[in-house]
């Protein structure tokens, strides 16, 4: 059946055709504008809490969040005597020792599990064995572990540029995803 161009039929028609063709077009369109920002797709999970009870820092003077604003920071949660965070260790080592120069700051945080693993001696003894050479932060009260609210060794939090949680993990595994959300959050730093 063919409409004749004056019938108010084929308008209609001419009308949703171009919504459709609107509707279609519009992903393009936004292509075409510029993908978001991959950083922007990241949840943004608070603003992260400050290191607070800290027993002792261990390669390195006492840091804070407020001091590292404009650099990405790692936050791992660790004790160890935990096989799970042992096996995480040469993950973070090497985000530590790769991205650093690109604007990572990495933090330990040693929350013991049992009380043989408070002793400052036996965390750096356990540092040395293997090759943990970021800073780490000795939370034998678990003032930071009860900040952070977390539950679990291993834990990894993200920390963006402002101070932002963008990404946490616990547990072994995701060591793809969250060096990709390592690259994404510096190069969000700009």
């Amino acid at each position: 059946m063919t409409l004749h161009p004056s019938s108010p039929r084929f308008s209609e028609r001419r009308a949703f055709l171009a919504s459709m063709a609107a509707a279609l077009a519009a992903p393009g369109l936004a292509y075409a504008a510029g993908p978001a920002s991959p950083a922007a797709a990241l949840p943004d999970l608070g603003a992260a809490p400050e290191f607070t009870g800290i027993e002792r820092w261990l390669n390195s003077e006492p840091l804070s969040l407020a001091q590292l604003r404009g650099r990405v920071v790692l936050v791992d949660f660790w004790t160890y005597a935990c096989i799970n965070c042992i096996r995480t260790l040469p993950h973070v080592n090497r985000w530590a020792e790769q991205y650093t120069p690109q604007g990572l700051t990495v933090v330990g945080v040693h929350t013991p599990e049992f009380p043989f693993e408070r002793p400052t001696a036996n965390v750096e003894a356990a540092m040395r064995r293997h090759g943990v050479k970021h800073p780490v932060a000795q939370d034998n009260r678990y003032g930071t572990w009860k900040a952070y609210s977390n539950q679990y060794w291993p834990a990894t939090y993200l920390i963006d540029a402002q101070g932002r949680i963008r990404y946490k993990h616990f547990g072994e595994g995701e060591y793809e995803r969250t060096e990709g959300v390592i690259r994404t959050l510096l190069s969000a730093r700009g």
